[in-house]
């Protein structure tokens, strides 16, 4: 019969430097991957930072966004929620930032629809979470920091690029989702300021509410409607695509020239047949990594992230005209930026 006092006894020896061996081993271990914060206590498991990137609609210029938003998370082993309303209204981004606070989300990046009438939904996401802008601001409410394109500004060179396409004055369409958000009367503004006294006119805006088909029949409803139509101008990405298909559609492909925003592929390949003359594009993979990573800092590190914002509280990430003598060249870099 076998003797398990033994057995027992040298257990019990053994025992006590295989857990302190456990211990040392646990206490090596480290938490990757989540972007944690430490949580309160020192000994307690460090908290999941949950953040947040909501854009405006679903259009193919976010998946540029979201490729800045994936490279941050590479680097910094964090996850960012990427949310693109499908329907682009007010109603739907407000009930995913209403959503995304309930959920006790610590940072939110979001591109407002209509900024002035978000403003309550806004406040009381920033109340929960640390808020922050991009692309289209909203300046009025408890946001942190806007980052995206100085829209002004972005406006006036493709107006003042309109100047150089109409050296002989001319009549102008412009086409947009929504002229209540901010980017958009931005664009419009500078755009109006620019043609100022060159004898260009604008004789028509229309709003599409992002409905693609209703994109390309406003373009085409307004051609019809003005025979001596010189050019028309769309505000959001999506807006190129829709006027090239009207402009080839009807046959007025040369006749009637257009000048956009952004870097659809369809607006890419206009420019280079010709269909579409110039586009502003803006820095929609800046956007997602510069994003994710102030929001990722002021949700961990909230005092020293808040000492580095600007005084006026935005951070402009430029743009760049493209035309058909440069529009190669920007195709070939925005393919190794989607890598």
């Amino acid at each position: 019969m076998r003797d398990t006092r033994s057995s027992r006894t040298g257990w019990a020896i053994v025992a006590p430097f295989l857990m302190a061996l456990l211990a040392m081993t646990g206490c090596s271990k480290k938490d990757e991957g989540t972007g944690a914060a430490p949580a309160a206590g020192g000994d307690a498991k460090p908290k999941i930072v949950k953040l947040a990137f909501i854009t405006n609609n679903a259009s193919e210029f976010w998946k540029i966004a979201q490729a800045g938003v994936r490279k941050y998370e590479k680097e910094s082993k964090v996850q960012v929620d990427v949310k693109m309303p499908s329907n682009g209204t007010t109603e739907e981004q407000n009930q995913i930032l209403e959503n995304l606070s309930s959920q006790g989300y610590d940072a939110i990046a979001v591109s407002a629809v209509a900024p002035n009438d978000q403003v309550p939904v806004l406040n009381k996401a920033a109340e929960k979470s640390k808020l922050i802008t991009f692309d289209s601001d909203a300046p009025k409410s408890n946001r942190l920091l806007y980052i995206g394109t100085n829209n002004y500004e972005a406006g006036k060179a493709l107006g003042a690029h309109i100047v150089k396409l109409l050296p002989n004055g001319g009549k102008m369409a412009v086409f947009v989702g929504m002229f209540s958000a901010d980017n958009a009367k931005q664009r419009l503004q500078g755009i109006q300021d620019a043609i100022a006294g060159k004898n260009i006119e604008i004789v028509d805006k229309r709003e599409d509410n992002t409905d693609r088909a209703k994109a390309r029949s406003n373009v085409e409803d307004i051609i019809n409607a003005h025979p001596d139509l010189n050019l028309v101008a769309g505000l959001w990405s999506y807006n190129g695509p829709a006027i090239a298909a009207a402009i080839e559609a009807l046959g007025k492909k040369g006749k009637v020239l257009a000048a956009v925003f952004d870097e659809e592929e369809e607006t890419l390949t206009a420019i280079e047949n010709g269909t579409i003359a110039a586009t502003v594009v803006q820095k929609p993979f800046q956007f997602g990594y510069l994003a994710s990573k102030w929001a990722h800092e002021l949700a961990t590190k909230p005092d020293a992230a808040r000492a580095q914002i600007p005084a006026d509280k935005s951070i402009d990430t430029g743009i760049d005209l493209i035309e058909k003598s440069n529009v190669a060249e920007f195709k070939q870099k925005l393919a190794e930026m989607k890598k």
